[in-house]
């Protein structure tokens, strides 16, 4: 697999955990668990396990061990394919089913990831009003600076990503410690939650939201490409040693998310249930009873770990959808415009439910994200859940038959509950008379049964469909035999300069690639206001300085001994310069580097990526 289509690029094998023992071995591996556990107490689960606590009390605390136990399998089988076949779940789905179900696939998996990061956005928006009285509308707007703060994270490597996400976990952790001991839960009372029990009514509506809200599809996407970040070797040892580490920090990152869960129903349960507040519906409300109830200190924790828990499943959601883009559709785009793109995608929503409906809607859009959410979550598991089993593929490491069990066990519970989930919104959209009947019927429904036959399809397709070693298919193809190399003469060569200190390297470079033999077309583009409306008619002082500079290079160069033409172009740089390659029939264009960076590229653009990609000969570029 050539870099390009290695899974998050960018930061693929960064992270080297070669030579080290014991516990220097274990904290190389530890840090991909992390960026997982985030989404497993992101504003979706808070909404969940308030709902949970304040009217049931403790009850639900086995649902939550229940669901935790799941992520841990299900996010062992992402890592495992990770690390045993080098592909994300994004692209070994490519690589499965053709490509009429991997499109399908690639829409809900986006609308899954867009669904989330909703719930993250209204989250962090939340905690915002609740910490500073921003209103909401702005605290979505500053939602936007968090594509800037991952790609600047990005730029920086893996693990100060990592160190910014175990901080923003580490705040969350304290908080709700600190809010453990201002309201001092009956320990007893807690320990009898973990007794399972019969869930019927309103309590197994909520203990459906709780599983749906744990185990997030996006979450096992991500993982299997997170784990590729380390550099292992590649042998039965080397995987199985990554194997063993990345357990470890999954076990431990995913304990510590429930624990973070435990405590926000246990605070619920202690705070609202005991005191009679049953019909605690919404993140504000918890708010403002604690304030009622404890005093300032406890709702100020608890919004600043609404706040980190935001921040931080925004940057998680955010991956997730470069490497679903990039792994089913083999598709790569600029980091920044990717990831705000996802952002707006979410963001869109947000904006048009608070301009519509009014800052009181917000809590219906996170259920509907949370229903479209679960939705989406088979086409994850199942999946996974069959690559893993592959023996094919997997080799020694495919899972053996009491995991695979296990497995479809889990499976079977998450969609068989999701599915319930949705079938009961439905039945309340229908009831509900403010809702239009028709578009249920003629858009939902029909929508749903083409989502169910399609999750049947990826269920069913793998038994009988005989798989191929990955590298039969790599993207790219195998390596091409090179024979005898012949000298390529270039006849017309095409040189742009602008004037500047790196003229003379660019010029330098061209000559060498021709020598005396070749002919010469100094290119200059003329992009004055007046050159853009009036072309080669403009007279203008900048075109003539251009003009007469143009012609001292021409005389100097002749003295030289090389055969030298003027190319002058106007207007549009990009456009001009491919004009001018086509006209006079270049053989070989040379370009210098304008030297802009960072914000000044994505100001200006840049003229280099738009003439590569639109000439047909080939482009020498001197820095």
């Amino acid at each position: 697999m050539s870099n390009k289509d290695e899974s998050l690029s960018e930061v693929h094998a960064s992270v080297n955990t070669a030579g080290k023992t014991g516990w220097r071995k274990l904290f190389a591996f530890i840090g991909p668990a992390y960026l997982i556990s985030v989404g497993y107490m992101d504003p979706g689960n808070w909404a969940t396990d308030i709902a949970g606590g304040s009217q049931f009390g403790y009850k639900l605390i086995w649902v939550l061990l229940m669901s935790n136990l799941m992520a841990l399998l299900l996010q062992s089988l992402s890592a495992r394919l990770g690390i045993v076949r080098g592909l994300d779940l994004a692209q070994a789905s490519r690589n499965t089913y053709p490509n009429y179900i991997n499109y399908p696939l690639y829409v809900l998996a986006q609308i899954a990831i867009i669904a989330c990061d909703l719930a993250e956005i209204i989250g962090m928006a939340i905690g915002l009003n609740l910490l500073f009285g921003l209103p909401l509308i702005w605290g979505i707007t500053i939602t936007i600076l968090d594509t800037f703060l991952l790609l600047f994270l990005m730029n920086k490597g893996m693990r100060i990503m990592e160190v910014f996400i175990v901080s923003m976990v580490f705040i969350v952790g304290v908080s709700f410690l600190t809010e453990m001991f201002i309201i001092k839960p009956a320990i007893d009372e807690v320990i009898s939650g973990f007794q399972p029990s019969i869930l019927t009514g309103n309590a197994l509506y909520i203990a459906i939201g709780i599983i749906g809200a744990t185990v997030m599809p996006h979450n096992l996407y991500l993982h299997s490409s997170l784990v590729q970040t380390r550099k292992i070797e590649r042998n039965s040892k080397g995987i199985k040693d990554s194997l063993k580490y990345n357990f470890i920090d999954t076990a431990i990152a995913l304990n510590l998310a429930f624990f973070v869960n435990a405590a926000i129903l246990i605070l619920a349960a202690t705070a609202f249930y005991k005191n009679g507040l049953f019909e605690v519906a919404e993140i504000q409300d918890a708010y403002k009873l604690l304030d009622h109830i404890f005093g300032s200190v406890a709702p100020t924790m608890f919004a600043i770990a609404l706040i980190a828990s935001g921040q931080s499943s925004t940057i998680t959601g955010t991956l997730a959808g470069q490497i679903v883009m990039e792994g089913h559709l083999r598709l790569r785009i600029q980091p920044w415009i990717r990831r705000l793109l996802t952002r707006l995608m979410a963001i869109v929503p947000a904006f048009y439910t608070i301009l519509h409906f009014g800052e009181d809607a917000l809590g219906g859009l996170l259920v509907l994200s949370q229903v479209v959410l679960s939705l989406q979550l088979g086409f994850a598991v199942i999946p996974l859940i069959h690559f893993n089993s592959d023996k094919a593929t997997m080799k020694e490491f495919a899972i053996k038959p009491w995991v695979k069990i296990f497995a479809w066990l889990t499976a079977f519970i998450i969609v068989s509950l999701n599915v319930q989930l949705v079938i009961e919104e439905i039945g309340t959209w229908i009831n509900d008379t403010v809702i239009s009947i028709w578009w249920i019927y003629l858009l939902v429904i029909p929508s749903i049964i083409y989502v169910f036959g399609l999750l049947l399809y990826v269920f069913i397709s793998p038994f009988f469909k005989k798989s191929q070693p990955d590298s039969t298919i790599v993207p790219h193809g195998d390596a091409l035999e090179i024979k005898e190399i012949k000298p390529v003469d270039y006849h017309k060569i095409g040189v742009t300069v602008d004037f500047s200190e790196n003229d003379r390297n660019t010029i330098r470079h061209a000559l060498l690639q021709g020598g005396k033999h070749a002919e010469y077309h100094l290119i200059h583009i003329v992009e004055t206001a007046g050159a853009r409306f009036h072309g080669e008619k403009v007279l203008d002082y900048e075109t003539k300085s251009d003009i007469d500079n143009l012609e001292k290079y021409k005389s100097n160069l002749e003295e030289l001994g090389y055969k030298i033409e003027i190319a002058i172009g106007y207007g549009n740089t990009a456009k001009a310069i491919c004009e001018l390659v086509k006209s006079r029939e270049l053989e070989l264009l040379v370009m210098g580097t304008h030297g802009h960076s960072g914000f000044r590229d994505l100001l200006f653009g840049t003229t280099l990526e738009k003439v590569r990609h639109r000439v047909q000969i080939p482009v020498l570029i001197v820095k």
